[in-house]
């Protein structure tokens, strides 16, 4: 399958890889820019925006390999967000070629057991409620707990109709028969080898912050920023400032860390 996907710009490839809570739309503030130096390409994923979710097995960083072979794109530079970040890095593992550089904002990972009692009432509350029927009370609960105090309401808006947009696609898939079967791809950061930024944000949930300081201790060379005014999604938050981050890290400017 050829996911739906945006491909602008000119130059050195960057790939965009959205959070589990929205799609491409996420980086609506930051792909012109961007474009104005790089060739930006930004998916879908399955099951989120334009792309759809069949009853079938995958795994979301094959799905991404298969985009990069259709568009000729070796050795991007790969912007992860949340869930993204976990399949970036599972595409730096298994697709080795297709990365040249990894920036993981708050990214996900399977590596660390949760316990940060937070992050396990929010799952809770989430579980309750959709299976209760409400998922609009769903989704203001996944705005309300993603995004950190720098979100404009109109940003919290966008968020939401990504969200429900997510929740009706992929709650209507697993009713299906047979349900999308996503493979677990196993990752191991000692096994990544290019040069990674890893960002955490000051208000995320302490599991994400922990996972961003142990990725940063265990991919070789990796460097961590910690951006203590930002959430859980820094690139909605505040995009000027992540903007700023990503074009210092991309061009190999010293001064990287400057947001």
């Amino acid at each position: 399958m050829i996911l739906a996907h945006d491909d602008d710009g000119d130059g050195r490839p960057v790939l965009l890889l959205h959070s589990g809570v929205s799609d491409r739309g996420m980086w609506d503030a930051l792909a012109e820019p961007l474009g104005h130096s790089f060739r930006v390409i930004r998916p879908d994923l399955r099951g989120y925006g334009e792309s759809p979710l069949p009853g079938e097995q995958y795994a979301d960083c094959d799905d991404v390999d298969t985009l990069l072979e259709r568009l000729g794109v070796q050795g991007a530079a790969v912007v992860g967000s949340s869930f993204g970040g976990r399949v970036a890095m599972e595409l730096a593992v298994r697709h080795p070629g297709r990365v040249s550089s990894l920036v993981l904002l708050c990214p996900a990972w399977r590596g660390l057991e949760v316990t940060d009692p937070d992050l396990l009432a929010f799952g809770e509350q989430e579980d309750q409620l959709l299976e209760a029927g409400d998922v609009d009370a769903a989704v203001a609960l996944n705005v309300q707990s993603w995004l950190g105090p720098d979100a404009t309401d109109a940003v919290r808006s966008q968020l939401g109709q990504m969200q429900r947009h997510v929740f009706d696609v992929q709650l209507a898939a697993d009713a299906a028969e047979p349900a999308p079967s996503p493979e677990r791809v196993p990752v191991d950061p000692a096994e990544i080898t290019v040069p990674t930024t890893v960002v955490c944000g000051g208000h995320d949930f302490a599991h994400f912050r922990d996972v961003a300081r142990a990725l940063a201790e265990q991919i070789r060379g990796a460097d961590l920023v910690e951006l203590p005014w930002a959430g859980h999604l820094p690139s909605l938050e505040r995009p000027d400032a992540v903007l700023a981050l990503l074009l210092d890290v991309l061009r190999d400017d010293p001064d990287v860390h400057r947001p």
